[in-house]
């Protein structure tokens, strides 16, 4: 009798943590790559939520099903602890940023907003794609573009009175950056987020 469900570790040649639908026209469930798509679709909402968690697998499963992908290496890799470590500082920098914005909502003076350059030091297109979803999601600051060629995100500030203020933003890109490469990306990525930030020029594009 042959089997509707096969587990990965009953089938050598399915790719780790996966499962196989069917016979004749096989579906493949790759559950790291379900993991990532949910992730995604919480973020996008921007509030983690259980609905919105549950509603993310079930469109995650659908668009596995109904666009099975090759069987290609996505570069992702699952580690717990880097994950909690990603969503505590994401609901913290959601905070304070949140703070920090209404602070300049009621001051009453106007501030110079500025949009940089910041150059990562992730090379794969799932990473800097990760990093600047997670960038955009907090408040005070989104990704106006991300040039693959040079893996650089370009991001729009709102306060650039003080050379300070900018800094920081950079810092909280590059922070951003290796916590999300060490909640998904590989061991080569993970040793290339733990050497110093890349150098940037301090040109900006400013505006009021």
């Amino acid at each position: 009798m042959r089997r509707f469900l096969t587990l990965s570790f009953r089938n050598a040649d399915l790719p780790p943590f996966s499962c196989q639908f069917g016979d004749r026209r096989r579906r493949v469930l790759d559950l790291p790559l379900i993991a990532w798509l949910t992730v995604i679709w919480v973020l996008l909402w921007s509030t983690l939520t259980w609905a919105n968690v549950v509603t993310g697998v079930v469109v995650a499963v659908a668009v596995c099903l109904a666009f099975p992908l090759p069987r290609v290496d996505l570069g992702l890799r699952l580690h717990l602890w880097g994950i909690l470590r990603l969503v505590a500082y994401l609901l913290y920098d959601m905070y304070t940023s949140g703070v920090k914005v209404t602070r300049q909502i009621f001051a009453g003076r106007p501030h110079r907003a500025a949009v940089i350059g910041v150059p990562l030091r992730c090379r794969s297109d799932l990473m800097l794609a990760a990093t600047a979803v997670a960038v955009s999601n907090v408040p005070g600051g989104s990704i106006v573009e991300v040039r693959r060629a040079t893996s650089t995100v370009f991001l729009h500030v709102l306060d650039a009175d003080r050379p300070e203020e900018l800094e920081a933003a950079r810092r909280s890109v590059w922070r951003l950056e290796e916590l999300t490469v060490r909640a998904f990306g590989t061991p080569d990525e993970i040793v290339r987020v733990a050497g110093p930030p890349p150098p940037h020029r301090t040109r900006t594009a400013g505006g009021t």
